[in-house]
């Protein structure tokens, strides 16, 4: 028994140690400067470094066939991988720019106004759209989406979006 209580004692302690003394200098000490992953989505230029479009910036992201329906759901990323909202429809506004509308703010994603976010500015990576042209302290300013601003694109259409890798 005593042997026992020994033992488990030794080996707390080597725990507690490995845990304590084990952590990278990195998360001992406040770094500055947040590390940023590299990788498509993280690396892309933002609008400030370039003179480009949207739609050329999308055009380089080598655009690629989805259907309508895919889109349906799915949630929207900003730079930091945050959700920001969930695609609920998909429309094309008078002057033909698609526009997926989402709702923004709200509490758990319950109650938020309802945004649209041009194609151009996201990017889809496996099972999420990566918000890669607009940052995340516009979408307050985004005004609110109304019903009727736009002909909904019916799920079964195949439209073109941005793809994006890590």
């Amino acid at each position: 028994m005593r042997r026992e209580l020994s033992c488990l004692l030794l080996g707390a302690s080597l725990l507690g140690v490995s845990l304590i003394g084990g952590m990278p200098a990195a998360a001992q000490a406040e770094d500055p400067k947040p590390m940023r992953a590299e990788g498509g989505a993280h690396t892309q230029p933002g609008p400030e470094q370039d003179a480009l479009t949207p739609q050329q910036r999308m055009e380089r992201r080598f655009p690629q066939k989805v259907r309508v329906g895919d889109l349906i759901g799915l949630p929207m990323q900003d730079y930091d991988d945050r959700v920001l909202g969930h695609v609920k429809e998909v429309v094309r506004t008078p002057d033909g720019h698609i526009v997926l509308v989402m709702p923004f703010g709200g509490w758990f994603g319950y109650g938020g106004r309802p945004v649209g976010v041009p194609i151009e500015t996201v990017a889809i990576l496996g099972r999420h759209l990566n918000v890669l042209d607009l940052p995340r302290k516009d979408f307050p300013k985004l005004p609110t989406w109304k019903d009727g601003e736009g002909t909904p694109i019916p799920p079964d259409d195949i439209i073109r979006i941005a793809i994006s890798r890590r």
